[in-house]
């Protein structure tokens, strides 16, 4: 299987960003995409609402359901996923996009944000994939994708920021944990990482040292996203996958295209040795 055509994606935070990319390169196959995301309504702040994506994702030739969700509601996340499942007549593939960062050692830490990282990364990964399973189970080869690095420990990743390593490294963790319950089940839960810092609107979260023409865009995850995804989920159950990896591996040399400027030495992201 090359193509998700008919497939069902749930995919959290899919209103802008590499949630967004990888919601328009499914729906070029003709899939269905649940966009659940808490912006509704236009900030000026950031591009995106869960309409304008859904907008998107119908012109390009997938079916959309936009729904309003803040993934640290669990009652929420269930009504959420009932409602698609009924909606699409099941869910195929869930995404766990959604992720919140900041970047600051513990002095400059609000305990507000520590929540809030905690609550919506590795909590809400899991709250997500317990919701998503009963249906999951009923898909064909169903898989949990989830945006999250390969497990590290080393200390240079977690003395600068602990906060946020702790709440990213929990996504990778709930993947691990997940990926040895319920590969035996037949629902393949693996992780996609990128290779470089890729430009979106947390990019901010990186200081002024960052500059967007040293990164490459979402479309990178997008394509690599979909190389797995139709991958059988057998294939995938318990890996860590680097965009650039899975690229190469699918016949991909020439990866200037997702420069945003061709040319310029490009910025390892966080947590790769």
């Amino acid at each position: 299987m090359n193509t998700l055509e008919g497939k069902t994606l749930f995919i959290t935070g899919a209103s802008r960003g590499i949630g967004l990319a990888i919601a328009l390169r499914a729906a070029r196959d003709g899939a269905n995409v649940v966009v659940a995301a808490k912006s509704a309504v236009p900030n000026p702040k950031l591009p995106g609402t869960i309409h304008t994506a859904a907008q998107a994702i119908e012109a390009a030739g997938g079916k959309a359901l936009p729904i309003k969700l803040d993934i640290r509601d669990e009652q929420a996340v269930a009504e959420a996923m009932a409602h698609a499942a009924e909606h699409f007549g099941g869910i195929d593939i869930l995404v766990n996009n959604a992720s919140a960062i900041w970047l600051a050692g513990i002095e400059k830490t609000p305990i507000k944000r520590y929540d809030l990282m905690q609550q919506v990364n590795a909590r809400g990964s899991f709250v997500c994939s317990q919701a998503a399973l009963p249906y999951l189970r009923k898909a064909a080869d169903p898989h949990i994708l989830t945006l999250a690095p390969p497990p590290n420990l080393d200390p240079r990743w977690w003395g600068p920021h602990t906060a946020y390593t702790l709440a990213k490294m929990g996504m990778s963790f709930v993947t691990l944990g997940l990926a040895a319950e319920l590969g035996s089940q037949g629902v393949g839960v693996h992780a996609l990482w990128p290779r470089t810092v890729i430009a979106t609107a947390a990019l901010a979260m990186l200081g002024d040292a960052v500059h967007p023409g040293r990164c490459r865009k979402p479309e990178i995850m997008a394509d690599a996203a979909h190389v797995v995804l139709t991958r059988s989920a057998s294939r995938c159950n318990g890996r860590f996958d680097i965009d650039e990896d899975v690229l190469r591996e699918a016949g991909v040399s020439d990866f200037d295209g997702y420069a945003v400027q061709p040319g310029q030495p490009l910025l390892p992201d966080l947590f790769l040795d």
